[in-house]
């Protein structure tokens, strides 16, 4: 039998930029080794590898520079975050290095920007777009926001949300923006998105609410595609509406001067990934630059906001497979130490697939295998990838080997949508977390951004009496582990 290596090379083409194996037959992922990680932290592990971040923000950044300057562009483009991706404060840090600006979708967004801007990461010049549809608090923020003097931009998501502003914001003047309805997917559930205003109301808002008040200057409009920037007809076609609209209003209001493209890039979900980013952007840019010149209309500034493309290469999962089990003559389950429902959960709710691939051991033969969490769930399973139906893993013996196994391109909204850092399903905990960073050398450096969670903290949420304390429970843990590496050492004798 071939070994797993060999299926690897007959499937893609490998090594690639990201991956590669060493001379133990083990990962390396950005030229980093994962077994010495695995040894240092343990399993189950959440990777944060930071200059990942600056690597696609630069790309997209570079993209944009050659599509405007290919098609004699006379507008500017401007990178912005979008922090629903991830709100942690390495990521925010690390973005805000490649000097970007930042979208919102949420009023306690707000308090993270202000805290960014006293610690001197950011200034009142930093654009800050607020998306979403905005309660009275969010509203409450970005009127105080304006005030002070920061360069902040609500976008209006309907009709009445102006209305805020009219009353709240006292500074002279208020850039706007407004979000634009598209129509979904054909195969999506609903025709029209709920978010935005629609294409007929567009007009009537700004000669009736913005226009009149002459505090208000509509600057923007916002467009969004959920499926992101693809080369699709139904993309293609929502663009080119947008873009005769922003026309239109250009002619009514000189001041309108920028578009904010929503839905980003996407992210490499296989190894035989296929995408042409460059050609993409170019035919964005070109397209845009089309149309005006058809209005003579001058063409927009672009904005774009990526989060998944900023942050999801990024990320990495990592687990040890801690059974075996043969549940009928063909069925072979790998259990992982951790869940995908509750660590991995758009595995789940979306079956979204990952680059999967053994972190060790590529030496040796394969065989098709399940993966299987450990949540009492039926769902909690992994046995597809995205270029395959079948999941393949080296073969191991449990009783001298060990076997461990990453998700790659993780670093997109797991976090928030399993609820980080609460209450997950079967009380599995989130696991460790690790950053991963280079020094200018080239060094590789490490660190502990947060421990397994523990059931003292559990219990807090749950209300319930601490039946354990933190330090009952890690010597507990430690026991534990070191019978684990007796069994292991003896079994390898």
């Amino acid at each position: 039998m071939k070994n797993y290596i060999d299926l690897i090379d007959q499937t893609i083409e490998f090594p690639t930029r990201e991956f590669n194996i060493n001379e133990n037959n083990e990962l390396l992922f950005n030229n980093v080794p994962l077994m010495e990680i695995i040894k240092q932290y343990g399993t189950p592990l959440k990777l944060s590898y930071l200059p990942k971040i600056g690597e696609h923000i630069d790309n997209a950044k570079l993209l944009f520079r050659n599509a405007i300057k290919k098609y004699n562009y006379k507008g500017n483009y401007t990178y912005c975050y979008c922090t629903k991706s991830s709100h942690f404060s390495f990521v925010l840090d690390e973005v805000i290095k490649q000097h970007v600006h930042l979208e919102t979708s949420s009023a306690f967004d707000i308090p993270i920007i202000r805290d960014m801007y006293e610690r001197g990461k950011i200034s009142k010049s930093t654009y800050i777009l607020c998306n979403g549809y905005k309660q009275p608090l969010y509203t409450q923020y970005i009127s105080e926001f304006i005030n002070e003097g920061f360069n902040c931009i609500p976008i209006l998501d309907n009709l009445k949300e102006i209305d805020f502003y009219e009353k709240s914001v006292t500074a002279d003047k208020v850039n706007l923006a407004i979000r634009i309805a598209t129509d979904e997917e054909p195969d999506f559930a609903f025709y029209t998105s709920r978010l935005g205003v629609r294409y007929s109301d567009v007009n009537s808002l700004y000669l009736e609410k913005i226009k009149p008040n002459p505090r208000f200057n509509l600057k923007m409009l916002h467009f969004f595609i959920n499926t992101g920037i693809k080369d699709s007809a139904y993309y293609w076609s929502e663009l080119s509406r947008f873009i005769y609209k922003y026309c239109e209003i250009k002619k009514i209001c000189p001041e309108l001067d920028s578009i904010d493209l929503g839905g980003g890039l996407p992210i490499q979900t296989s190894l035989q990934f296929n995408y042409d980013y460059q050609a993409m952007v170019d035919e964005i840019v070109e397209s845009i630059s089309w149309i005006c010149n058809k209005n003579n209309v001058p063409v927009p500034n672009i904005f774009t906001e990526f989060g998944s493309y900023s942050v999801g290469e990024s990320g990495a999962v990592l687990y040890e497979i801690i059974d075996q089990k043969l549940q009928n003559d063909k069925e072979l389950w790998y259990m992982i130490d951790g869940s995908f429902i509750t660590q991995l959960p758009d595995s789940w709710g979306m079956n979204q697939k990952y680059i999967m691939l053994p972190v060790n051991n590529w030496g040796s033969p394969y065989q098709k295998v399940n993966l299987g969490g450990l949540t009492c769930d039926s769902m909690d399973f992994y046995n597809t990838e995205a270029h395959s139906s079948d999941l393949y893993l080296p073969i191991f013996e449990e009783a001298t080997e060990r076997q461990y196994v990453g998700f790659f391109h993780t670093g997109a909204y797991q976090e928030s949508l399993g609820g980080y850092g609460g209450i997950q399903h079967c009380l599995i905990p989130a696991p460790k977390h690790v950053i991963i960073d280079r020094l200018e050398d080239g060094t590789v450096t490490t660190r502990l951004f947060s421990e397994e969670q523990n059931s003292s903290s559990m219990l807090n949420i749950l209300g319930y009496n601490q039946a354990v304390t933190i330090q009952q429970e890690e010597d507990l843990k430690a026991k534990i582990e070191l019978e684990i590496k007796s069994k292991t050492k003896l079994a390898s004798v």
